[in-house]
Order: structure tokens, then sequence, then C-alpha cells
């Protein structure tokens, strides 16, 4: 709770004592002065469950965008709740059959299953900026404590107001995330615009003793696994401590069970076991750092956004899927077996969401959909997930809320100039070297899980061919013999192996369902 001092300090002028120093007896004494409505107050990332002896309830909560996990699983006689999935089923008695709806956002979402749904029936997740309660005779209810609102302010700004209104809250998020550690602080510096900021920022704010870690793979012919050469000017720049982590393709394979083992939800990010591998560096010199997820989905960094902007036929919905959807609903029945196959859960979800009342034009409502929905079981469960294996604890100042609430409002004609993140590109102009601004936009490069071939292929087919996933039928033979006949040649919209894909989730489940 990064502004709980404050709090305590608001609260013990209300005649509160307090018995310790950190930020959870401050969510105590704001849940015993305000109950459900203490959610307003917090900033920060956060999930936690307070039971009220007077009235016998539980209550259970999980901050704004979901950054922290909240897992709970309830049959006739118990509620339990983890901050990972499996730990759940480590417990025992959980319903680990799988659920349809969850298969196909699964398939069709890159790995996202929306809250509160997930992959097994037995198992829900707390959804963002929501609370629920249970009451001594069991009654479950929820409510939701923020919105994100993406629609024009009533006085319009010009586009240097709204550079200056970004840097100032974008420098606040970073000094709040630094100001309540009390141990040193580091960076993941992928060398792309965002984290490279976050150096910048942190500079400017007279950090000192600053830590930065980047991570690369080798190249394949087609893409090179590093972006070094971005980062290395960053450092030259600023000067932090900077250790840079090469990871040869024999080690990415045998490590990639562990993180595997690591992930509370089957994971389709490529860039999964890279964050792993890096975690395990970074823990043994500190243990928090800043990294700069969130920032293409707040300020339009992606080049589906500007695809869906250009794009006239259909509806909104509709626009979203062409750019963006890993298998159309025809591909995802041909890929699945019978007992699985149903109607098109994720085209009518999103449907319904980028329809709701509170985005001006259809880009706000992607924009806004993707960050309050999209990146948590994405990008940001990922980074937080392997991090947390380690011990280590990462910050993302970039969902700051009142961050994010500020550039939900921002016109998409100033957001997206530049080729995307135009607001970020001019608050780094003079601070960050120019070739990390202008560069096209990069992704965090895990090439020998994008072109599969070698021992990575052999790797997947015997998961795909083991009696295990030909027993379980989820997949239809036919489809995965298409996808191993030909992996380079079957990627997503958005540049993902379908191979891979297909081979995670099984190996998934098999070391965290059938090793029960």
């Amino acid at each position: 709770i990064y502004n709980y001092r404050e709090l305590r300090r608001e609260l013990q002028q209300r005649g509160y004592h307090f018995f310790s120093d950190g930020d959870s007896e401050v969510i105590l004494k704001a849940w015993r002065e305000w109950g459900q409505d203490c959610l307003a107050y917090l900033h920060g990332m956060f999930a936690f469950a307070v039971w009220d002896m007077r009235e016998k309830a539980l209550f259970m909560a999980r901050d704004r965008f979901g950054i922290k996990p909240f897992y709970w699983s309830r049959d006739g006689q118990r509620l339990r709740f983890a901050s990972s999935l499996p730990a759940l089923l480590a417990g025992g008695g959980v319903d680990t059959s799988i659920d349809a709806v969850a298969l196909h956002f699964q398939f069709t979402l890159h790995g996202v299953v929306p809250a509160p749904g997930t992959l097994l029936n037995g198992v829900r997740k707390l959804e963002p900026a929501t609370w629920m309660k249970i009451d001594a005779h069991g009654r479950e209810i929820t409510g939701c404590y923020w919105r994100l609102d993406a629609t024009r302010p009533e006085e319009s700004l010009s586009e240097q107001e709204w550079v200056d209104a970004t840097h100032g809250a974008l420098r606040s998020a970073v000094r709040k995330r630094n100001d309540v550690a009390d141990v040193p602080v580091g960076v993941l510096l992928s060398g792309g615009l965002d984290s490279s900021l976050l150096v910048a920022l942190l500079a400017e704010l007279g950090k000192e003793d600053l830590h930065t870690f980047s991570i690369g793979f080798e190249d394949q012919p087609e893409e090179i696994g590093n972006e070094f050469e971005y980062s290395d000017q960053v450092v030259e720049r600023y000067r932090p401590h900077h250790r840079k982590l090469l990871v040869p393709n024999d080690q990415v394979l045998a490590r990639l069970p562990e993180a595997v083992d690591a992930m509370a939800e089957p994971m389709f990010g490529q860039d999964a076991v890279a964050f792993y591998l890096l975690s395990e560096q970074i823990s043994k010199e500190i243990k928090v750092v800043q990294s700069g997820q969130g920032a293409d989905e707040v300020f339009g960094g992606y080049f589906w956004y500007q695809r869906i902007m250009e794009d006239d036929e259909g509806d909104c919905a509709d626009r979203l899927r062409k750019t963006y959807f890993d298998r159309d609903h025809e591909e995802y029945l041909r890929m699945v077996q019978q007992p699985f196959r149903g109607d098109d859960y994720t085209g009518d979800y999103i449907r319904q969401r980028l329809n709701e009342p509170g985005a001006d034009e259809c880009i706000d409502a992607v924009l806004r959909l993707d960050a309050t929905t999209l990146i948590v079981d994405d990008p940001v469960k990922r980074v937080d997930n392997m991090t947390m294996a380690w011990g280590l604890e990462a910050r993302v100042p970039f969902l700051d809320h009142e961050l994010v609430e500020l550039a939900a409002r921002c016109p998409p004609q100033i957001k997206f100039q530049s080729g995307g993140k135009h607001l970020l590109k001019r608050v780094a102009r003079g601070i960050v070297p120019d070739a990390v601004i202008d560069r096209p936009k990069g992704y965090f490069p895990m090439p020998a899980l994008k072109y599969v071939r070698g021992e990575f292929l052999d790797f997947m087919r015997d998961i795909l061919d083991s009696r295990a996933c030909r027993e379980r039928g989820l997949y239809e033979r036919s489809y995965v013999d298409m996808l191993l006949s030909a992996p380079e040649m079957h990627h997503t919209r958005i540049q993902g192996s379908k191979l891979w894909q297909l081979a995670l989730l099984e190996f998934w489940l098999q070391r965290n369902v059938d090793a029960l």
C-alpha cells in the first residue's frame, strides 16, 4: 500500500493506535473505520482477506488492476483461498475438470482467462477492483469499487498540457514505488522505451545506487535474441549498477519445467522463462524492482491498436478479433474434441465488454478492456509469478490508477501520434537516448519458443504425443499433427507459436493436475 503512511497518520488523528510499522495493520484499521469503503483509500497492489469477528463474516478484495492474485475454491464445507492456483490443488478436494468456457478463452486470447474463471471448474479468482463478502450464513455478496472512465474531459487540454500532466503523474507513480522501499530498488531494463524511461525518472528523482538488469537469448536466423543494443545506451547515460544475462538455449530448455511450475495458471507468453531466469539472478542482489508492464496497454503501444483505428468494417468487437485473437472460432472447433466444443464464448464476452458505457470511441473501449482485464492475465500475472517465485517484488508504476485514469481520457488523436505512445515519447525526449525512443516497437525476444525447431520441437512433440495428452482428450489429433508437421508456419496474429501454446497447456496440466 504505497500511501500507507498517509493513511496511518489520518487514522491516528481519528484515534487509532498502531503497534507495527508496516502497511498490513493500516489495512485492518482502515477496514475498522470505513468498512468496504476503505478500498477507495488504498493506492497500491494488494489482495487480502479480513475476518470480521463481530459479524462472523469474511471480506476479500483485490487491487484495481489485479496486480496481486487471489484464487479461491469453495465446496459445501469450506472456502479456501491462496495467491496461487496450485496451492489450492495441493490441499486436495478440488474439481480439476476442464472448464470448457475458460478453454475457449485460453486459446483465443493467448492464455487470458478473464476473472472469475480459471481453466479448472473447481477454482475461481477474484476479479480486479472487486470485493467479495461471505456472511455468517454462507451467502456471497460481491461489489466493484472502481471503474475506468475512458471519455474526454469537459475541458479540453492542449497536447503540451497532456504531456506535462503525464510527466507529473508518472513521476509521482515512480516516486511512490521507490519511497516505500526500505531496500535498494532495481529496474528490469529491456531496452524498450518504458523501462528506459523508468531509469531516467528515477535518476531525475535523485535515486542513487540504482541497479538495472537485462536478459538476452541465442539468436535465430529470423530474429535477434536480445536488445542489448538499446539497453546499453541507457546504461551508458545513467551509469547504474548493471548486469546482463545471456542465456543459451540448452539452459532455457533445462529450466523450462521450473518456470512452468511457477505459473499459477498456464501462460503462453514466450518470455515467462526469461523473467523466471532473470528474477533468479536479480534476487541474489536486491528484493524490489520496477518494471514497465502496462505502458503499451495504457498508452497505446501495440501495432494492432493502429489497425483497429484504421479498420472501418464491422463493429468494435469484429475489429479487435481480426487483429488480436489467436484463433477464430472455426479454427478452435477444429482444434478441440467434441466435449469442449460450444459457442463463441470469447467473441460474445468481448462484444459485451466493449459495448459497456464510459468509452467515447472504439479504441477507447479496447484500451480500457486491455488495461483492466486482458493485461491482468497476460504480462502482469506472468511477471508477478516469475518474480515472486524467487521472493522478488515487481512494482509496475505504469499501472498506477491515477496515471491510468489520466491516460484513458486523453484523445486518441494525441495518444497515437508518432506510431503510438506519443505522450511517453514526448516525456522521454531529452532524458532517454533518441535511438531508444525512435526505434520500432520491440517485444521481449525468445526466438526458440517462436521459431520451434531442434530440441525444442522434440520437447513439444514428446508432450503432445504422450499417453497423458492423448487420454486427456482435449485436442483433435489432426490439428496437432498439422502443427507438428510445419511448426514454423503456424503463428498467431501477434506472432505467437500455436504449437507452443498446445504443448505448454498440456505440460502445465501434467505437472500441476496429473501430478497430484
